[in-house]
Parts: C-alpha cells; structure tokens; sequence
C-alpha cells in the first residue's frame, strides 16, 4: 500500500498539555459576594503551556481555544500558565505528521524541526515514512533549529526561515516544520518563494497571522488539543470526569490532516493516499515509525 500520511497518537494528561479540572466544595466565604450561593460547587480548568506559549499560532493556541470554549459554555474559573525555563520533554506526547512526495515536483522536501529531541524526531520519523512509503526517489532534507528549547528552537520564526530558505535553496518546494512559533518563518519562507509550506498541530491556513501566507499552506497536521480540553471539561461538567491518559486518535478524529486549502483537492492522488493511509492506520496495517 502506499503510504503519504503517518499520524500517531495524541494523549493528554502529560507535561505537554498538563490539565487540570476539579470540582471543589464552596462556602459562602469562597463565595464572597454571596452570588454562587452557599455549597455551590466550583469548577477549575487550568492549562500548562508547553514550550513556546500562549501565541504560538499552533499547539497552544488550540489548547487555549478549548479552555475558552469551556469557560464561555459551562461557567469554569480557568487559569493559564507559561513554560518557565528548563522544562525537559521527555514526558512529552507523540504527534502527528504529515507527508508530501505527493505534492514535490522536484522530488525534494523538507523537515525543519524546533529543537534536536526525541519527541520531534518523531515528527521527522513519520514524514520520512509516509515520503519514503509513496515514493522512494524523493529526497527528505533535514534541519533542527537548536539543540536546546532554551536556545529559541521552537520562538524564533527568524531561524525557521534561515533553515526553509537553505531548503529551498537546495531545491525542496515542499516543506514540514514542527517548530512552535519558529514555524511561522518556515511558512513565511516557503510562501516568498511560491513552494508549499506544511503547517503543524492547528490548521494554520485559517490563522489571521498567517493570513497572507494561506495560499502556500497546502496543509496541516492536526491535533484537537482544543476538542481534549472541552472534552476534559465537558466530563467533569457531566459528572464522569475522564481520568488517567486519554487516547485522542485517528478512530475518534483526533488528529488528522486539514484541507481547507482549495488546492489540496486539487492535486492528483492526494486526498485518496491520505485516505488510505488513516484506513491503514486504524485497522493497523500500518505501523507508524517514531524513529
């Protein structure tokens, strides 16, 4: 079978998305003004921000998305915190990826990756899998921006454009970022020089930072970080909290690959790989590397 898209599986409750949702007995004290009433209960939802932050246009922008629609449809006190310095990745969820041999003229891509660790080795394991698995002459180029998140890795979109123009250069016109908000510099890159641009965790070709960009987003590797959060909140609200790690896959629409991009319909093969690929994934005849 062949094979363009390689999507593994999301969970929540690690260091990459750390949630936290309780129901807590109030008082009238707690209260203060009186207005919840005496013992009404009060539900908390707080996001852990992983590496890059709130306004990454990517992983935790879509995770704040959920926490917002929660607070706005079930009334929770919701809080936010930034990464500090020094957070390792080790416990960090696996993602997903996208391929492109499809879309290549020039059977050259890229791979531009945030920061040299295990957990976007993954993203380029993947890709190189689904490239590899549909056409075997296509040639992956692969860069990562820092050894270190500490060094900017995943919050310099200035060093994604470096790495995507030294790829385009070398004849990519296809290139992936798993980046952060490095990433928005990889898209920049790619769109200046008419190639396609792949984009990672939301669908970027909708983002209003992104807007003058949209046209070279062919698309992007998603994962419903938001619909994990509201489904997390949703459960508490319902009385049967979801506890441990909850599995959002291929099977329940957790990841996936936009096509908001007119074009990608366009392009002869794509969607029915794609499609095969996710049928492959699901009924396991596929095993997704993450290496």
């Amino acid at each position: 079978m062949r094979r363009i898209s390689k999507l593994t599986r999301v969970a929540v409750g690690v260091a990459s998305l750390a949630l936290a949702a309780t129901a807590c007995g109030g008082t009238s004290s707690e209260a203060g003004s009186g207005s919840e009433g005496e013992g009404e209960s009060k539900k908390g939802l707080a996001i852990a921000y992983d590496i890059g932050g709130k306004g990454d246009q990517s992983f935790n922008d879509a995770a704040f998305s959920g926490l917002d629609k929660a607070k706005k449809e079930f009334k929770y006190d919701t809080a936010d915190i930034e990464p500090t310095d020094g957070e390792t990745d080790a416990d960090k969820v696996q993602r997903l990826t996208s391929a492109a041999a499809k879309a290549t003229k020039t059977n050259t891509v890229g791979f531009v990756g945030g920061v040299d660790i295990p957990l976007i080795h993954k993203f380029e394991a993947g890709y190189k899998q689904g490239v590899t698995d549909t056409n075997p002459k296509v040639k992956v180029l692969s860069q990562y921006l820092t050894q270190t998140a500490e060094e900017g890795g995943f919050a310099s979109p200035d060093k994604g454009k470096a790495a995507a123009e030294s790829q385009l250069e070398n004849n990519a016109d296809v290139v992936y970022q798993a980046a952060g908000l490095s990433g928005q510099g990889v898209i920049e890159a790619a769109a200046t020089q008419k190639k396609w641009a792949i984009g990672v965790d939301s669908d970027q070709y909708e983002q209003e930072a992104l807007a003058k960009f949209k046209d070279y987003i062919l698309t992007s590797a998603l994962k419903d970080v938001g619909g994990a959060v509201y489904a997390l909140a949703k459960s508490v609200e319902d009385g049967k909290p979801l506890t441990g790690v909850q599995t959002f896959d291929l099977k329940v629409d957790g990841v996936g690959l936009a096509e908001t991009n007119p074009e990608y319909a366009k392009i002869a093969g794509l969607k029915d790989a794609v499609d095969k690929a996710k049928a492959g994934i699901i009924d396991g005849s596929i095993k997704v590397k993450t290496e």
